[in-house]
This record gives C-alpha cells, sequence and structure tokens, in this order.
C-alpha cells in the first residue's frame, strides 16, 4: 500500500477541509502544552524550516550623556532560532468483514480515535521535548536519581526567584482550545504543568486558591486547578513522570511503580514565550484520510479493505532555557 493511496482517495478537497476541522474539535480541550508556547501557523508555502524570532533586549543605558555629544549608537537586533517540522501519522484498516458483521459502528469509533490520537500524539511529542531542558531543580538532592521528597512552597518560590533572575516573563497569552487558531489574554502569571497524580500535594500547599474561589479571576483552561502565589497549576494524565527513577520511596511514603525507587514527576515552570512551536489549528494543519470499504482499485479489486488515518507537520523548539525551569518531585503515595 503507497501513502498516495490514502492521502485523499475518496474524499474531496471540500469534504477534507470540514473532516480536518472535526477531527481536531475532537479532543483540542484536553491537551496542555500547546497553549502557552509562542505559537506558529503551518506557513502557506510548505517549507519544512520554521523561525521564530525576537528583538535582542537592550542593555541598560547607564552612562551619563555630555552636553551637545551624541551618545554611542545602539545596534537593534534580532535573536533567531530555527526548527525543521517532521511529518507523523497514522492509519487504521478496516475490512469489508467488519463493517458488514460486527456489532458496533466500527468505522465511526475508529474515526474518533483517530481523532483524539492527533492530540494524545502531539501532545507526547511535545512533553518529551520540553520535559528534556536543561534548567532543572530537584525537590531534594542534587540528582533525579535522589528525588523522593514532594512539591513544597519554599522549592516553587526558588523556582519563581530563578525565573524573575533570569528575566523571564509571566504568561499573559494562551492558545483557545477551539480547532481554529485564536489567542486570549490571561491575567499575568507562571504556569505551572505537571501530571494529575500531583494534584493532591498541590492542594496541600499552604496558601493554595481552588479555581472554585478566584471569583473575577478566569481560568486559564479547563485542566486548571488553582493557583499559589502568582503560579497557576495545570495539569494533565498524559504527562508521564519518569518510573522509579528517584530515591528510596518507602522511607518517605511516596509512590513508586515497583515498590522501591520513587518515581519522579516533572513539573514544568513557563515564562513567556520559553518555547515555539507550530499550532495545530485550522484545517490545513492536518490532512485526513478515508478510504471506505467497497472502493475497488488494483490494489483491492474486491474492495475488501478500508482505511482511515491521518497525518500532520510538527515542531517544537525551546526558545529559551532559562525562562523555563523543570522542578522533579515525588508525589504522595495514596
Amino acid at each position: 500500500m503507497s501513502g498516495t493511496r490514502y492521502t485523499d482517495a475518496g474524499i474531496t478537497p471540500v469534504i477534507e477541509a470540514y473532516v480536518a476541522v472535526e477531527m481536531l474539535s475532537y479532543a483540542a480541550h484536553t491537551v496542555v502544552l500547546d497553549k502557552f508556547g509562542m505559537n506558529q501557523t503551518m506557513p502557506k508555502n510548505k517549507t519544512q524550516v520554521i523561525k521564530w524570532r525576537r528583538p535582542i533586549t537592550f542593555d541598560p543605558a547607564t552612562t551619563p550623556l555630555f552636553e551637545g555629544v551624541t551618545p554611542n549608537l545602539t545596534q537593534f537586533g534580532y535573536e533567531t532560532v530555527t526548527g525543521t517540522l517532521k511529518q507523523f501519522g497514522q492509519v487504521v484498516e478496516i475490512t469489508d468483514i467488519i463493517e458488514d458483521f460486527a456489532l458496533d459502528q466500527v468505522a465511526k469509533d475508529a474515526y474518533q480515535q483517530c481523532s483524539d490520537n492527533i492530540y494524545r500524539t502531539q501532545e507526547a511529542l511535545d512533553w518529551a521535548i520540553l520535559r528534556a531542558g536543561t534548567s532543572v531543580s530537584y525537590a531534594n538532592g542534587s540528582s533525579r536519581a535522589a528525588v523522593n521528597s514532594v512539591l513544597s512552597l519554599d522549592k516553587i518560590r526558588a523556582v519563581v526567584r530563578g525565573l524573575r533572575r533570569n528575566k523571564a516573563k509571566m504568561i499573559t497569552m494562551a492558545l483557545s482550545s477551539s480547532p481554529n487558531f485564536a489567542t486570549r489574554a490571561v491575567e499575568p502569571g507562571w504556569v505551572a504543568i505537571g501530571h494529575t497524580d500531583l494534584e493532591p500535594d498541590i492542594r496541600n500547599l499552604p496558601g493554595f486558591i481552588p479555581c472554585a474561589s478566584y471569583g473575577s479571576k478566569k481560568i486559564i483552561c479547563e485542566q486548571e486547578i488553582g493557583s499559589v502565589e502568582n503560579v497557576r497549576f495545570v495539569l494533565s494524565e498524559d504527562l508521564e513522570p519518569f518510573s522509579d527513577a528517584g530515591g528510596t520511596a518507602s522511607t518517605n511514603g511516596t509512590k513508586t511503580t515497583s515498590g522501591a525507587a520513587a518515581d519522579v514527576y516533572p513539573l514544568l515552570f513557563l515564562g513567556k514565550e520559553a518555547y515555539g512551536r507550530v499550532a495545530l489549528r485550522g484545517a490545513g494543519s492536518i490532512s485526513p484520510a478515508i478510504v471506505p470499504v467497497n472502493q475497488r482499485d488494483k490494489s483491492d479489486p474486491l474492495g475488501q479493505r478500508g482505511f482511515i488515518g491521518w497525518k500532520m507537520y510538527h515542531l517544537t523548539v525551546i526558545l529559551n532555557q532559562l525562562w523555563m525551569t523543570r522542578l522533579e518531585v515525588a508525589t504522595t503515595a495514596l
């Protein structure tokens, strides 16, 4: 089977655009990492190289001026980071036997699973890149292998102090959860992203404010659970920890997969424009594939097979390592 066979077979350009948006609408609300980066849309010419540009910050002008003397000229320039798009995709086969005799609506269910998996794939790719950043702190010890302490307010304050020292700025915009490319303003703050297993420890932090008590303050996204001081916590079950990667779990009552070493959870503290990514939004960002059962051609003369699938381009790049910090912690065993 060649890739071109199910790129557009059985689906017209108009239907393809509709299907693409419908696929994107299924699970858009479940992902979190796409909301806080410096997002780019897919360029019209489909180039694989994407560039992010931002002005180079000026140093403070601390030299006094002399009367009638023009100061030395300051050069203005941009900092450029590039990345190369890669393609990912999936194809599911449905036979005529399944289509004719299965009790469930197999094609419809497979279509929905493919739609959901677009975002699960995107989130997994983003998480693998972002949790590998070079700026890292530990709940205890000086390496991941020692971590067996849970999240504390002191560690949160230390991370925020480091972000401020490195001139990171609070997040003020977030990508919406709709299938269209749109951003919205949010109240300035640092965003901490991690796994849902961390929720009990976060809620036990001194000064924790749940979203239900925000009042006029609006939540960033559906996965936000609350805030501590100026840090807002966003959790997802798809952001997997490092299983059995920490220190001894039994002495601290922390969660472990094997029963010996603590599972280590990356909690990613984000500042504004810390990373860039190609936004998976709009009809042109994915290519759906639908080949109905009973569509006959030389490779399938009896029309015994049908296919449902998708392909997309993906790129996420850390733009400034010092504007995001990974705090590695354990979590309480319940």
